[in-house]
């Protein structure tokens, strides 16, 4: 009786210990603990440094420390094709307009590739340092150990050769990511398709299949922003899609076309015959109608296509201020090559803010609440209750915040966003990943000044508010990026625009048009048309797996 008594109390303090008790008491380790303390706590500071306007807001401000779990995605069956393409094996080229979903639906590819072929085996690259922060990956050419380019196919090769850790990630690499696809010309990844066939010789089946067996998942719109070529040659191939190995690099390509970011259809309408260079009277119209003939929206990021004046905006409106600046310094760990790369990402080496000061979030800060990435606001006060910050915010301690605050008093930045949230803004960590190896790493706060930003880092990003000339944009494409940042018309703001300026290159025009000639074919065709997917091996579909979360 003594036994079985005391194999109950056993089993007793066992069950309880896991479900977070201790003697009666939660633990203070327990998640439950954290959640509770995070959102039910006391969240107000003991010291709060503010103008007058924000002590009303006092007794509201959140924790802007650990984020709770993102809310379900609902695929669409575009989507969701794709997903059951990519978990069989199949190599994919995913298109469409802004804001169609490419990057979520990459992010959520990665996640389930990585469960599939284990952490190591699956590299996230991008054409740009801002796109491949966001991804937490590295740069396509970081990854593939070529440099920059600009010489012969040898060359590059031999480059490859001499670096081992490149020739490692090349024979380790089972699924390569590459995003933001527009950017790459296609020389690069013709040349890209030969050193990966090279380098992993070793096995002579992989020497004999296209990009040496490895799944490619590339997505992007090559009606966005184009290569950049230093020189260009008569003749030469401009997009990644000229190249020969193109076509026979996937399985599929298909252009997505729900559009989420944007619901009025007046603006997606005017939108997408933007992206294909066209416009009737009724898109100039709807165009003349939002220039501004008033004093500007002070609350609209101003757009440019040049850096140098997104700066000289920014320096001016900060200085007309005439507040106190409290400056963080990013902290940096890691290999140098890693560094290199968080230098290029949006995330700033040297953040200065003050009250008043117009910022935006530059990474994903509270789902549920809708703070994202893009999400603008107001610095409204500083908070030095450091201790309620750092004991929920995961992988960033005293310390950190000590290094990274230049200030004495350690005052993390309140904001109060355009939404109404008033938000505590902490730490944040952006990682650059070859596989499951972390190579560097970056701790700062994720604001940026937003008064002004440049085209080139807004892609891919959604405003409220924007505000451009589009009198000085130059380029293929630049207009139609400036312009699907924004989620509605009463949000964008013009300050003049030529029709001119909305162009798009004829042989990415036409490479469309095919893509959705051979999207119809396939419709007709009862079996090939409930994918919609265009495939190189001729109509003939594959037999998709369905995953039980995503039929559910």
């Amino acid at each position: 009786m003594k036994q079985l008594f005391s194999s109950v109390l056993a089993t007793v303090r066992y069950y309880s210990s896991n479900a977070g008790y201790s003697s009666g008491k939660w633990k203070q380790n327990s998640s439950y603990y954290k959640y509770k303390s995070k959102w039910n706590g006391p969240t107000t500071p003991k010291k709060f440094k503010t103008d007058e306007q924000s002590q009303v807001v006092n007794k509201n401000i959140r924790n802007g420390s650990r984020t709770p779990r993102k809310p379900r995605t609902k695929w669409t069956d575009e989507q969701s094709q794709v997903l059951s393409a990519i978990e069989n094996g199949k190599s994919v080229f995913i298109s469409g307009s802004a804001g169609t979903g490419k990057t979520t639906l990459v992010e959520y590819a990665v996640k389930r590739l990585k469960k599939i072929h284990g952490r190591s085996m699956v590299f996230m690259t991008a054409s740009t340092g801002v796109a491949a922060c966001a991804l937490n990956g590295l740069t396509l050419h970081s990854f593939a150990g070529t440099g920059l380019g600009g010489v012969d196919r040898e060359t590059l090769l031999s480059r490859v050769l001499s670096d081992r850790r490149a020739c490692r990630r090349w024979n380790k690499v089972k699924t390569l990511i590459i995003d933001e696809i527009s950017m790459i010309d296609a020389d690069f990844f013709s040349n890209l398709e030969y050193i990966a066939r090279e380098v992993r010789n070793q096995d002579p089946s992989f020497k004999e299949k296209v990009w040496g067996g490895i799944q490619l998942v590339v997505s992007g719109d090559f009606l966005q922003l184009p290569p950049v070529l230093k020189k260009r040659k008569k003749g030469a191939k401009e997009f990644a899609f000229e190249a020969d190995c193109w076509n026979e690099s996937f399985d599929f390509q298909i252009e997505l076309t729900k559009v989420f970011r944007q619901s009025e259809a007046d603006l997606v309408k005017l939108l997408q015959g933007m992206r294909r260079g066209e416009s009737d009277p009724e898109d100039l119209q709807l165009l003349e109608q939002r220039c501004c003939s008033s004093e500007e929206d002070p609350s609209a990021v101003q757009l440019f296509p040049m850096i140098e004046d997104v700066n000289r905006v920014n320096k001016m409106h900060m200085m007309r201020l005439g507040k106190q600046i409290y400056a963080y310094t990013a902290l940096d760990t890691g290999e140098e090559s890693g560094k290199k790369q968080l230098k290029l990402g949006i995330a700033p080496d040297r953040l200065e803010l003050c009250i008043g000061a117009r910022v935006m979030l530059c990474k994903n800060v509270n789902a549920w609440l809708k703070l994202m990435n893009g999400s603008t606001g107001t610095i409204i006060g500083f908070d030095d209750d450091i201790k309620a910050y750092s004991d929920s915010a995961g992988d960033c301690d005293d310390r950190d915040i000590d290094s990274i605050c230049s200030s004495d008093a350690n005052l993390l930045p309140i904001v109060k966003f355009d939404s109404g949230q008033v938000f505590r803004i902490g730490l944040e960590t952006w990682v650059v990943m070859e596989g499951e190896k972390v190579v560097a790493v970056r701790k700062q706060i994720p604001l940026i000044l937003a008064w002004a930003l440049s085209i080139h880092k807004c892609q891919g990003m959604t405003l409220d508010r924007l505000h451009t000339d589009l009198r000085r944009a130059f380029g293929c494409g630049m207009v139609y990026v400036a312009l699907s940042r924004v989620k509605t018309l009463d949000g964008l703001h013009l300050s003049g625009f030529n029709p001119s300026k909305i162009r798009a290159d004829p042989k990415v025009v036409q490479f469309y048009e095919k893509l959705s000639c051979q999207r119809a074919e396939q419709k007709e065709d009862v079996n090939a048309g409930r994918y919609g997917l265009t495939s190189r091996f001729g109509m003939q579909p594959p037999s998709f797996h369905f995953p039980y979360h995503l039929a559910r």
